[in-house]
């Protein structure tokens, strides 16, 4: 049997458009997405570090302009990415809260999407460490249980592909991936 690993370094396995990584803050989007980036042979774009790289830390945006100044930053970095033609194949991950933007949620349609399903006790140490994840700081195991409460229908709607993370690692995930992504390619190309 063929598995998608060896069909990645096969000419006949690109992917058509981007696979964009959505889900709950530390799931894993942005270490999954750069392996399954690098893996592909893609780039790999992490929304999150552009907007720290053109307007400084998170947590000092959150804390001069607010929260709603850098869901625009967000939005405008994943319009950067998606809202352009042609559309090229990369990997991108995305903030766990840039999905609730309509127009992001618009641009991703033009996207393969993958949706990292976490529960609490996978993330519990990553986000107990402190990360700088402003909207964690006050009570990290209380804001990670309402905001994924509160986001994860979105993520639902949104996704092409969902992948529980909860007992995989990080190359078993990104095998995963490639098999289903070769798998929807191979249909793509052979349908009429």
């Amino acid at each position: 049997m063929t598995t998608g690993r060896a069909l990645a370094g096969e000419p006949g396995f690109r992917p058509a458009r981007p696979i964009v990584m959505i889900g709950p803050m530390a799931a894993g989007k942005s270490v999954v997405g750069a392996e399954l980036a690098k893996v592909l042979h893609l780039e790999f774009i992490d929304t999150d570090q552009r907007i720290v790289a053109k307007n400084g830390p998170i947590p000092r945006i959150f804390a001069s302009h607010g929260e709603h100044h850098f869901r625009r930053l967000e939005a405008r970095a994943v319009a950067e990415v998606l809202d352009v033609e042609p559309l090229a194949p990369v990997v991108i991950s995305l903030g766990g809260g840039a999905v609730l933007d309509s127009g992001t949620q618009q641009l991703l349609t033009r996207a393969t999407v993958i949706y990292l399903r976490a529960r609490l006790d996978t993330v519990r140490e990553r986000i107990l460490r402190g990360s700088g994840r402003p909207l964690l700081a006050a009570d990290p195991v209380a804001a990670w249980t309402r905001l994924t409460a509160a986001r994860s229908p979105v993520y639902e709607r949104l996704a092409t592909i969902t992948k529980d993370v909860t007992h995989s690692s990080v190359p078993e995930l990104v095998a995963q991936l490639i098999d289903i992504l070769a798998e929807e390619s191979r249909k793509e190309n052979s349908a009429p």
